[in-house]
């Protein structure tokens, strides 16, 4: 299994979009290396669900559900999405001020490629997030 991020603006499709909509495409994705990302990204792998912009927050936990296939709003070719489903809540959302206070998290690729959309996370950093989440 692998750890994921991925960024959203809550103004644009929220963690709570996800629940109510139970199901989604992400798409939309227009950087090589989040393409990258995606095109890793398998069913089951377990993805964080952050709030950029306005809250800077994780607030959730995904779960891939469909690994990478071309994007159906991208007629170049170049673009894929995966399948996401909401997993879990969390209790507390993490803000990033607590994730720059955590030496444990020094080395996120949130921290070191903060406008990136879709990142890695090592499974170290996936179960500190988790416990500072609740």
């Amino acid at each position: 299994m692998h750890y994921w991020l991925v960024k959203s603006e809550p103004e644009t499709f929220s963690w709570a979009d996800l629940v109510r909509d139970g199901h989604v495409v992400w798409d939309g994705v227009r950087n090589y290396q989040a393409r990258n990302n995606l095109q890793q990204m398998l069913p089951g792998d377990m993805v964080l669900f952050y709030h950029s912009v306005t809250e800077k927050a994780i607030v959730g936990i995904a779960k891939v559900t469909k690994a990478a296939y071309p994007d159906p709003t991208d007629d170049s070719g170049k673009w894929v999405v995966v399948d996401l489903a909401p997993y879990r809540d969390f209790k507390d959302p993490v803000t990033l001020e607590q994730i720059k206070q955590d030496e444990r998290l020094a080395q996120i690729a949130l921290l070191r490629q903060s406008r990136l959309s879709v990142m890695p996370l090592k499974a170290e950093e996936f179960d500190v997030l988790l416990a500072l989440g609740n």
